[in-house]
């Protein structure tokens, strides 16, 4: 039982980018994005108008951040110096965070930004006013291959998923309203996640608990990213759920089409039409598969079928540290990996161990919609399906 990512797992990874750094002509790297500083350090924050700017040399890992945050970073032994500013507008985090690279005679940085992302309304200077700046996407590219560590805490994130999704099932019912039968499952299944994993679960989340299940229903299913109607249930509502839970600050991805009730035909039809679109997707994982083949095999089979128009999305991405990350299962993948306007190249246009992916085709009608998504991950021989709640049709009918 995985819930917290080993200590040994920052040390490769910082070790790897003063790898890459030292086949630069940069005297440090620095990230702003707040992922991308939670994966090297461990250190998380909730990315706002106040930038955080973390610098990696060949032996010092040193962090400028606003005032609010400095108890928090302090306790982290990865990061040597912390240095801050009051706040923003009030502080000035790009001037600070130079005066930081000033310290260590740092001249030039290859970083994931010319500067803070204008997030929240924050408007800064670029980070090239103070230092040549070169820009790097390491990280992002790092994160594509998880280790077998990461892959463990997805693994556990999914278990504690289908709890959440299964109290999803077993509170719904006619007349029972989409947003208090979501806040129902999640409570009990953070609750039963809490209890059970007790001081070994590292806590990552504000006022929620670690697990999130809840649904769309009737016909804001037929929107991909439809919202939670106002609406209760009523006989022959189609559900699209969703079931997520965060540990150590990765998450899986569970969803299923249900019925309130017995389906109509039609709803049979596409329910069936989608779950053969998904099983063609997972059977055509693989490490070495090219991510556009498997877009390709599930959009042959809806032109087969005559439904391709009802398509709005692509197979599937990978997933981690965050909801969506790079590579993504799409037909456009191998042209997007080596166009011009990318550092990729055509090795990276195919699954490899280590890929974790969600695989959710789906159909989209003007009634309703109908999308599974699995979390599934590729391993040297093949692949493990990490989530596990029944995809048949009996299983997602609700009597």
């Amino acid at each position: 039982m995985a819930t917290k990512l080993p200590s040994s797992e920052f040390s490769t990874r910082l070790d790897a980018i003063r790898g890459r750094l030292a086949d630069t002509d940069a005297d440090a790297a620095v990230w702003f994005d707040a992922t991308s500083i939670e994966y090297l350090t461990g250190f998380h924050h909730i990315q706002t108008e106040r930038p955080v700017v973390l610098a990696v040399t060949d032996d010092r890992v040193e962090i400028t951040v606003p005032r609010l945050e400095v108890e928090r970073v302090q306790e982290n032994p990865r990061i040597d110096a912390v240095h801050h500013y009051f706040d923003y507008p009030g502080g000035d985090p790009i001037r600070t965070a130079a005066e930081m690279l000033s310290e260590r005679d740092v001249q030039s940085v290859a970083a994931d930004g010319d500067g803070a992302p204008g997030v929240m309304g924050y408007e800064g200077p670029k980070l090239s006013e103070f230092v040549d700046v070169e820009t790097q996407s390491w990280v992002t590219r790092m994160r594509w291959e998880k280790t077998d560590a990461e892959v463990d805490l997805i693994r556990e994130s999914a278990k504690w998923a289908n709890l959440g999704h299964q109290y999803l099932a077993d509170f719904t019912e006619v007349g029972a309203h989409p947003s208090t039968v979501s806040q129902r499952a999640s409570l009990e299944a953070s609750r039963a996640m809490l209890d059970t994993l007790g001081d070994r679960y590292a806590v990552r989340v504000r006022g929620g608990g670690p697990v999130h299940a809840g649904y769309i229903s009737g016909r804001e299913t037929a929107l991909p990213h439809g919202h939670t109607p106002n609406e209760r249930l009523s006989e022959g509502d189609v559900l699209v759920t969703g079931a997520t839970a965060n540990v150590d600050g990765y998450y899986s991805e569970l969803e299923r089409t249900m019925f309130v009730g017995e389906p109509s035909a039609d709803d049979v039809h596409y329910f069936e039409l989608m779950l053969e679109a998904q099983t063609i997707a997972i059977d055509a994982l693989g490490p070495g598969v090219e991510l556009s083949y498997v877009d390709d095999e599930v959009n042959d089979y809806f032109e087969e079928q005559g439904v391709l128009d009802l398509a709005q999305h692509h197979v599937g991405h990978n997933i981690g540290l965050g909801g969506h990350e790079p590579p993504y299962i799409d037909s456009g993948w191998g042209e997007h990996c080596t166009s011009e306007h990318t550092e990729m190249n055509e090795s990276d246009a195919t699954m490899a161990p280590g890929h974790v992916y969600t695989i959710e085709p789906g159909l989209y009608t003007e009634d309703a919609g109908y999308r599974h998504s699995d979390t599934v991950a590729v391993t040297e021989t093949g692949t493990e399906m990490l989530t596990f709640f029944g995809r048949d049709l009996e299983s997602n009918i609700i009597r």
